[in-house]
């Protein structure tokens, strides 16, 4: 277990309302995002691990974890909104950006927004949308989506409904995914959905940081976008050597030495 004694909490004022992140470390920022509905605790372990060499910091994406619940619907442009208000009130002149499945679709509408500012890009089980996944999203059946019910056994729900990706021991981990979604229960399928109406391709030519995408193994949603991403961008690919849709609480360590090594390679 890696120590988190050295993480420091913080709020960023935004139009939207205060923005919560997690940081430790010193130097070049990394800035990591978190998928649907999770929140910066998904880069528990991982934090302090990059925070060994570079600045980490991790946000809970606007309308998650302890980070504003602006009403509307939720789109990846308005999450990229957030994450941009983070980084100005950060003063961040250059960093890298990591992100992880949702959070991956976000860091991809940012590096295509601030281009140059952005040093490295690492997208983690980052699905590819485009009009075959846009598609398949008609008639998809609810991922995190559970009806509260009087006598709670919809807390089972949750926990039964992500059981599969995780392994006997990481309890912890699958028990801080069902505090992020109860945190946002009422909403929990708007990041889902928001990633399913984004129109990714034009974004992508826009994108200039050097780009590695990665995947977990058993990851069997996002894998198939690793070839995209490599015919889109002309980036390296990388099968991590194990986990699930939860890699970077399945595997920090590895997760966070592909990142310090991207992130160094500049």
């Amino acid at each position: 277990m890696t120590d988190t004694d050295t993480l420091r909490k913080g709020y960023a004022p935004s139009r939207f309302g205060q923005l919560h992140y997690v940081e430790c470390g010193e130097g070049e920022p990394v800035l990591l995002l978190h998928q649907t509905p999770r929140s910066w605790t998904e880069y528990l372990d991982v934090l302090p691990l990059v925070g060994e060499r570079y600045r980490a910091i991790a946000m809970d994406t606007l309308g998650y974890g302890a980070s504003a619940k602006p009403a509307g619907p939720h789109t990846v442009e308005r999450f990229a909104d957030g994450a941009g208000e983070l980084i100005e009130a950060l003063g961040l002149d250059r960093f890298h950006l990591v992100g992880h499945h949702t959070g991956g679709v976000i860091a991809v509408e940012l590096a295509a927004r601030f281009q140059e500012r952005v040093t490295s890009l690492t997208l983690s089980g980052t699905p590819f949308v485009d009009d075959e996944k846009r598609a398949g999203a008609v008639g998809r059946g609810r991922i995190d989506r559970v009806d509260p019910s009087p006598d709670g056994t919809h807390l089972r729900e949750l926990w039964d409904g992500r059981r599969g990706f995780y392994r006997p021991g990481e309890e912890a981990a699958l028990g801080r995914y069902v505090v992020d979604a109860l945190t946002v229960l009422d909403r929990v399928e708007d990041g889902h959905e928001a990633v399913h109406r984004y129109v990714m391709e034009p974004r992508l030519p826009r994108i200039t940081a050097r780009t590695l995408a990665v995947c977990a193994p058993e990851d069997t949603y996002s894998r198939p976008s690793l070839a995209k991403f490599a015919a889109a961008l002309g980036c390296p690919t990388r099968v991590l050597s194990a986990g699930h849709v939860a890699a970077p609480e399945q595997v920090p360590r590895e997760f966070a030495e592909t990142v310090v090594d991207w992130v160094g390679r500049g």
